[in-house]
């Protein structure tokens, strides 16, 4: 690989590929880009530019005559470069008094500057957006509290500005590769579960228990642990959701108090109260009612 510099351009001249030199991969991308060899040396090479047609035309189509359609598309299309100045010719045509027109009244009256009402006339505070700077704002000399207002706010202390983005790549870090102990490094670590081990059959065990453990005789202590927690001498256990109804509960009959408190409440509905003028009057009694001192203790707000 040879770099040379002409015309304030970097030049790079990469040496065809060959099997007995070692590419490295920044290397291999150079010579993917390099062009494909042509095979077929009896193609003609085709110039641009030139009168010369890819193939040799035959005798017959030489001498042909072209059809009249043939002849109607073959004509160059109207060259409109002349009109760049002005528009275009209408489809239809134009008489020659609309380019030498007047506008009509309407136009005139259209093209006027909208004018303000006279109501906002006399309320506006000025009679123009501008106005002129007096000789004694121009000379004021600024007190010192209006040179410190005037003063931009400064940045906090421990402000920290924003870091550049994009990281600059050295061309060392783009051209190295991974030597043999950094790829052993870059390995994935694998674990060996040791929770639990592997076993085929259902009925074998997760992890196999030594000859010790086996011959180990429980202590009292550990065997009154081991023993499940009874359940207390009142406990209840939860009804079935259905159960039998007995014969007297069907033979039962209800007195006559039964049979009134299964009546319903009869409430007036809500839309007939709209129909009722005196839905909402207060009673008599309720106006001249006295508060009494409990109720007076109750009304008073929560203090926190």
């Amino acid at each position: 690989m040879v770099f040379a510099a002409e015309g304030g351009q970097l030049l790079v001249y990469v040496p065809p590929y060959t099997s007995d030199i070692p590419v490295r991969p920044r290397s291999r991308i150079h010579v993917l880009a390099e062009p494909k060899p042509v095979f077929c040396e009896s193609s003609p090479r085709l110039a641009w530019g030139d009168q010369e047609t890819i193939w040799t035309l035959s005798w017959g189509a030489l001498t042909a005559r072209p059809s009249a359609r043939i002849l109607s598309l073959s004509k160059p299309k109207t060259d409109f470069s002349k009109y760049k100045f002005r528009c275009r010719p209408v489809i239809g045509g134009r008489s020659l008094l609309t380019k030498f027109g007047y506008p009509s009244e309407r136009l005139l009256r259209l093209a006027e500057p909208k004018k303000y009402l006279p109501a906002y006339l006399e309320k506006r505070a000025r009679e123009s957006p501008e106005w002129p700077v007096s000789l004694a704002a121009q000379n004021y000399n600024a007190s010192q509290r209006i040179l410190e207002l005037a003063r931009p706010k400064g940045l906090h202390p421990d402000f920290v500005p924003d870091r550049e983005v994009p990281t600059r790549v050295s061309s060392f870090a783009t051209s190295a590769y991974a030597s043999v102990r950094v790829q052993k490094l870059a390995e994935p670590l694998i674990r060996e579960l040791t929770c639990c081990s592997r076993h085929t059959h259902p009925s074998s065990v997760i992890s196999t228990v030594s000859g010790p453990p086996q011959k180990a005789i429980a202590s009292p202590r550990t065997i009154e642990l081991s023993k499940p927690r009874q359940l207390p001498a009142k406990y209840a256990p939860p009804r079935d959701p259905e159960w039998p109804v007995t014969e007297a509960a069907k033979r039962a009959v209800a007195t006559p108090r039964v049979l009134e408190l299964a009546q319903p409440s009869t409430r007036p509905r809500m839309g007939l109260t709209a129909f009722n003028p005196d839905a909402f009057r207060v009673k008599e009694a309720a106006m001249k009612a006295v508060c009494s001192p409990r109720l007076q203790e109750l009304a008073r707000p929560i203090q926190r």
